[in-house]
């Protein structure tokens, strides 16, 4: 089995990124077992030192915590409550979350990364899930509070969905600069 690389092992100066202590490592792999670590910004820390590990054996240790850690990001919530922190004025849909699971889960070519978020993130963006999803929530009778829009004001509405959607999948797409994928 290969081992997971992600972006980052290269240091500014141009010089590889030193090895981690043993100790060091188990205390990630705890951190990540025990769910300590649930937010995008240090599970991507973490993941980048995963992916510069020297050690086989450190880079093998990090696989199913790494793998088990992305995966409760995502259905304990943090990933949803997360992409709403950037979505204030139009929060995104849980539905469009669920979707996006849903697929990643029922695609056999979701094994090629270990990074549930990732997968999640480039579904909606590559499936068309966020322009499906911005024109549903539009459509909610809740949205109007009883009143019936027409349809220029629901696309205005959606098209506001879409946008600032779009801009928080983008944000969140942008701790990778390379694709979390197997090698």
């Amino acid at each position: 089995m290969s081992t997971p690389r992600s972006g980052g092992s290269v240091s500014s100066r141009g010089s590889k990124t030193p090895e981690k202590p043993r100790s060091s490592v188990q205390q990630l792999i705890d951190s990540l077992n025990t769910h300590r670590v649930n937010t995008l910004t240090e599970l991507c820390r973490i993941e980048r030192i995963a992916a510069t590990c020297d050690s086989e054996a450190d880079a093998r240790a990090f696989q199913q915590p790494m793998t088990s850690a992305w995966i409760h990001y995502v259905s304990s919530n943090q990933f949803l409550t997360e992409l709403r922190g950037l979505t204030r004025n139009y929060p995104l849909s849980a539905d469009i979350v669920a979707e996006a699971h849903r697929r990643v889960r029922s695609d056999p070519e979701s094994n090629r990364s270990w990074n549930l978020a990732w997968l999640c993130l480039t579904r909606m963006r590559d499936d068309g899930l966020v322009r499906i999803f911005s024109d549903a929530e539009a459509r909610k009778p809740e949205m109007w509070g009883g009143k019936g829009p027409s349809e220029k004001m629901v696309q205005q509405l959606a098209t506001c969905f879409e946008d600032e959607w779009r801009a928080a999948i983008e944000t969140m797409l942008r701790h990778w600069t390379t694709p979390p994928t197997w090698y």
